[in-house]
């Protein structure tokens, strides 16, 4: 059975991007020391990928290349997607699709981007893990970490790890 994991950072007050969707302040940490915990490590243990509809809009509008070139992609969304960036799947039943990805055995699969989906697959019991790399930075305002939903979850704390003096890792477990 597939793990669903969550691997996302965030400012110090706790928000995931600025209001205009940048994310820019990730790099203003120079001194950040991922080691081990680095996004190109944590990837190739990653077999198939889910977004949201935003964050796949985010993706396309950016004009970086399409990076999930070895892993499945899925885009939760009611509305088509005439002419993809790279290869995907569209699914809009969520029910069916955490059914679907805990019958999967060959990876472990992520679950990209903001907190809306996440939350989502939280309010369900879906979400095993979640990584949050909280960075050392205040922005002020902007997409939340998770939006304000009303669920209440006591995740167990599995490790915090100083990444330098620009952020921190913390690892937390729902299940």
């Amino acid at each position: 059975m597939a793990r669903i994991v969550g691997y996302i950072a965030c400012s110090l007050d706790g928000f995931i991007a600025t209001p205009d969707e940048n994310l820019d302040w990730l790099m203003q940490q120079p001194e950040l020391e991922l080691g081990e915990y680095d996004y190109r490590l944590f990837i190739k243990r990653i077999r198939t990928v889910v977004m949201g509809r935003a964050t796949y809009d985010w993706l396309e509008r950016s004009s970086a290349p399409w990076e999930y070139g070895d892993q499945r992609v899925i885009v939760v969304t009611s509305r088509p997607i005439a002419n993809p960036k790279g290869p995907l799947e569209t699914r809009s039943d969520i029910e069916a699709l955490i059914a679907e990805l805990r019958r999967l055995a060959d990876g472990d699969v992520w679950m990209l981007g903001g907190g809306q989906l996440q939350m989502a697959f939280m309010e369900r019991g879906a979400l095993d893990e979640i990584e949050i790399y909280v960075i050392s930075e205040i922005i002020g305002g902007g997409i939340p970490l998770f939006p304000p939903t009303g669920l209440r979850a006591s995740p167990r704390l599995v490790s915090a790890t100083a990444l330098g003096p620009a952020g921190a890792r913390l690892r937390y477990r729902f299940n």
